[in-house]
């Protein structure tokens, strides 16, 4: 066929490879002047008029799947005996090849490839199309890593009534249960598929083997996959949940569409674990391996597993129930296998997709838009002289396409539209927002305890730095950022900090300062002061005596520290001398620890040189205590503090307690 010229526009060049029902080419638009890959059906299936009528009717229904997700197809028509596709020429590698290259992929890189997988699917699906046909030969890996998923040919749109054929399988190691017996398909089938990939992608190997498809597809009904984790233990428990989820015998115990699925792999790459382990928290136990029948080599299935994943003991009823079950199992299965030795040949891989050139009017190429702003789309709509406009606008959020560009276009480009027709496009919002959470407080948790009630509000933590803090624990949380009631994202990181209690403070030297000065000092340092009062002789009134703690003692910072401050000598007893004479009152004063100071007043009533009164019966001790002595009556002399005496006559002025003038005394 090579150098052949299909529909009189797409050379044929090099074959590329053969499945079991087409052979896909290297191909040349001669009129765009670009590569691409020409799929044609071989010739025992292009001459059956009820695959003929099929391939239109699903081209039809499968022309509106516009994906970054899925490879684009150009056009399709026949010429002579042969029905082609012309779609996307990639290059690159498809998944199965890469996995045998590389083994068991990195979990984040699973999950990319599985979100991007769901998004394809939900393209279809939201256009009832099932793929039916999703193994890891028909996703192909670019070389900037995103995925394209081919072979949508095999796909049937569910309002399609043609053919009552419902049993096409994919290849056995991918094909649903529901698949395999022959039961109506629906979105969950793509689902259990698409586990099946990543089971392959995280562990290197498929969950189910045999020698023949009949085998691989019974095991599919019949037997449970050992858990991810067994053969890879680096596979997240999270990822290892999701992709059992998929795997669910029960169409109705998996995700129930791809968007679900999808969003469920956003969180999980997101760090969301707590929305993953919401999402997936109803997976029912299961066994990993299966048991061995009681005749032959029939399989059969584990007993219902409890709560706790033990196997619950069977009753003989039950028991004699499963025996029954497995006879009926086995004559159901006698005509699952007339079907499969029908169509044990794998799949049929052909892409579905119609550009069908207008009649009448003017048709153009539709150009590319994606990747353009709406903007810079009108204005290449403007330029292009082909009357197109861009019709309706939508919005969504994408994780691979800047936020204002478009990710999606109705037609799609390459495609032909008559002149004036309006394009719609889809314009993304960028990455889909995290959900709004409240932060929790941290305050007293243990480290451990803070990782875990971050993860159940889907947040982050991370430890910084140790700070005192008196009324927390060592080595438990004393502070976070953000703090706690506030609002945060869903994924956002919460840095808390650990006590490291009581920051130790030393005590300032303080003693001799004024009360004022010392509580200042002693504040500056942290602590919290108590004044108490106390005499000293040695310390001036209002400054400070002692503290407790003593100067230089290590102290917790905002503990008390009390200082004593001095209220001056304290006041004590005046020993009562009056009556004594001036030398014995002298003495007994000195003797108490006062001064002495000595006066004389003239007395009718007391004898000379005694004392007849003093100034004070109690002051602070080394004070000056003043006696008078008694110069007797009309006595003019005055005795000083040395204990001399002075002649005054005629002076009456020292004179005290007299009634008439006194007299002079000679010495």
């Amino acid at each position: 066929m090579a150098e052949r010229v299909l529909g009189g526009r797409y050379q044929v060049l090099d074959k590329v490879g053969t499945g079991g029902m087409a052979t896909v080419y290297r191909g040349m638009d001669q009129v765009l002047g670009r590569t691409v890959a020409i799929k044609t059906m071989l010739p025992q299936y292009a001459t059956d008029p009820s695959f003929a009528a099929r391939f239109k009717q699903e081209a039809q229904a499968a022309a509106a799947l516009n994906s970054p997700y899925i490879v684009s197809v150009y056009d399709w028509g026949k010429d002579g005996d042969t029905y082609y596709i012309i779609m996307e020429y990639l290059r690159g590698t498809d998944l199965k090849s890469g996995i045998r290259k590389h083994g068991a992929l990195d979990c984040k890189k699973v999950a990319q490839i599985g979100s991007q997988i769901a998004q394809a699917l939900s393209v279809a699906h939201n256009h009832d199309i099932i793929h039916r046909d999703i193994k890891p030969q028909n996703i192909m890996v670019q070389p900037d890593g995103n995925i394209k998923v081919m072979d949508f040919g095999i796909a049937r749109a569910k309002n399609s009534h043609l053919t009552t054929d419902n049993s096409v399988l994919g290849t056995a190691h991918y094909v649903s249960p529901e698949q395999t017996q022959g039961k109506p398909l629906g979105p969950t089938t793509d689902l259990y598929s698409l586990g099946i990939v990543m089971y392959e992608a995280a562990t290197g190997r498929v969950p189910f083997d045999g020698d023949n498809a009949v085998t691989v597809a019974m095991k599919q009904v019949t037997e449970q996959p050992v858990p991810p984790s067994q053969i890879n233990p680096n596979v997240d428990p999270q990822l290892e949940a999701v992709i059992l989820k998929c795997m669910q015998k029960d169409p109705k115990d998996r995700f129930q569409t791809a968007d679900e699925l999808y969003h469920t792999l956003h969180d999980y790459l997101a760090g969301r674990m707590q929305a993953v382990n919401n999402a997936t928290a109803m997976l029912p136990a299961a066994a990993t391996t299966p048991l061995a029948g009681r005749s032959g080599n029939a399989t059969q299935s584990m007993p219902r597993m409890q709560a706790t994943g033990r196997i619950r003991p069977q009753s003989a009823t039950e028991q004699a129930a499963q025996e029954e079950e497995e006879r009926q199992k086995k004559h159901k299965r006698n005509r699952v296998l007339a079907v499969l030795g029908a169509i044990a040949g794998i799949a049929l891989v052909v892409f579905l997709v119609v550009s069908v050139l207008g009649s009448g009017s003017k048709a153009y190429s539709v150009p590319n838009l994606l990747g353009l702003t709406q903007d810079e789309a009108t204005s290449m709509l403007e330029s292009d002289g082909h009357g197109f406009e861009i019709g309706q606008v939508t919005e969504q959020y994408s994780s691979t396409v800047d936020e204002g560009k478009i990710i999606e276009q109705t037609p799609g480009a390459g495609r032909t539209a008559t002149e004036g027709s309006k394009i719609d496009i889809v314009v993304s919002k960028g990455e889909e927002p995290a959900a709004s959470v409240t932060v929790p407080d941290l305050t007293n948790c243990t480290p451990s305890e803070a990782q875990d009630l971050l993860n159940k509000y889907g947040l982050k933590g991370q430890a910084g730095d140790s700070v005192y803090n008196a009324d927390v624990e060592v080595g438990h949380v004393a502070e976070q950022e953000p703090a706690a009631g506030t609002s945060a994202k869903a994924g956002d990181t919460i840095t808390y900090h650990l006590s490291q209690g009581a920051e130790q403070v030393s005590v300032p030297n303080v003693v001799g300062d004024t009360q004022a000065d010392a509580t200042s000092a002693l504040k500056n340092e942290g602590f919290s002061v108590n004044v108490v009062q106390s005499s000293s002789s040695s310390v001036d009134k209002g400054h400070v005596i002692s503290s407790n703690p003593s100067a230089g003692t290590s102290a917790d910072k905002g503990s008390t520290v009390t200082i004593t401050v001095s209220t001056g000598p304290a006041s004590v007893s005046v020993p009562n001398v009056v009556g004594y004479d001036e030398s014995s009152a002298e003495t007994a004063l000195k003797n108490a620890g006062f001064d002495v100071s000595v006066t004389t007043e003239q007395s009718s009533t007391v004898a000379k040189g005694k004392v007849i009164k003093q100034s004070a019966t109690s002051a602070t001790s080394g004070s000056t205590i003043t006696i008078v002595v008694s110069s007797g009556p009309g006595s003019n002399s005055t005795n000083n503090s040395n204990g001399n005496s002075t002649s005054n006559e005629g002076n009456t002025s020292n004179q005290s307690h007299s009634s008439g003038n006194g007299t002079s005394n000679d010495h």
